[in-house]
């Protein structure tokens, strides 16, 4: 069987989502990559029923190699993702707070220094149906430079170099736009800066070193 660990992986990360609460009405979409060939969850199966034989493998081109059943709706999405970019894999999904968020705003801003591992403001791509070319395009164009976007009235996708940092991303995503739709209600939301986010960047690099010497006593 083609990419049975990546066929697995995509598998268990839907699972993932359904349990969480991050797919409501079952729909989503996971997508891992090896080499030139994507493993991508199935249509017409729940994601908290999908096995790993369920999940087809496809080309970089788009031609069904193997599986049993036939590729997700949006997989026109995540092969033009995986075409553009060096990811392993993507994790799309209609998160409450994700959807809520991208049926309003241009742009989720950074209210909280955790927007930084997504790489700061979170464009939101135009509307598009799903499963098109015009929403593939648009997603390709919002991810750029980031490892998560917002897709208008429909939800989020974020990346990663596997499926679980591609999750925990997604997780992320979907808190982040909680945060604000919460912080908003309260009143207007502090932004952070760019160079407010870098520092937080270079310390997440860095770690901890030490108590900081100028601190006063």
């Amino acid at each position: 069987m083609l990419l049975e660990q990546e066929r697995r992986d995509a598998s268990r990360t839907a699972r993932r989502l359904a349990a969480e609460g991050l797919a409501h009405g079952g729909s989503g979409t996971v997508s891992v990559r090896s080499g030139d060939l994507i493993a991508v969850t199935p249509a017409g199966v729940p994601l908290d029923r999908v096995e790993p034989a369920d999940c087809p493998v496809l080309s970089l081109e788009g031609g069904v190699l193997e599986g049993r059943r036939g590729p997700a709706a949006d997989t026109t999405l995540h092969i033009a993702v995986h075409r553009c970019t060096a990811i392993g894999a993507l994790v799309q999904a209609p998160g409450e707070h994700a959807a809520a968020v991208s049926a309003v705003l241009s742009e989720l801003p950074p209210v909280h220094q955790a927007a930084a591992r997504l790489g700061g403001a979170v464009p939101v791509a135009g509307y598009a149906a799903y499963g098109s070319g015009e929403l593939a395009d648009q997603a390709v164009k919002a991810l750029k430079g980031r490892s998560a976007a917002l897709l208008a009235c429909l939800g989020g996708a974020a990346s990663g170099p596997d499926a679980d940092r591609a999750y925990e991303n997604m997780r992320l995503l979907e808190w982040l736009c909680g945060v604000y739709t919460r912080s908003r209600a309260l009143g207007a939301p502090r932004v952070l800066s760019e160079d407010e986010l870098a520092e937080v960047r270079r310390r997440d690099a860095e770690g901890w070193a030490g108590p900081d010497p100028f601190l006063p006593c």
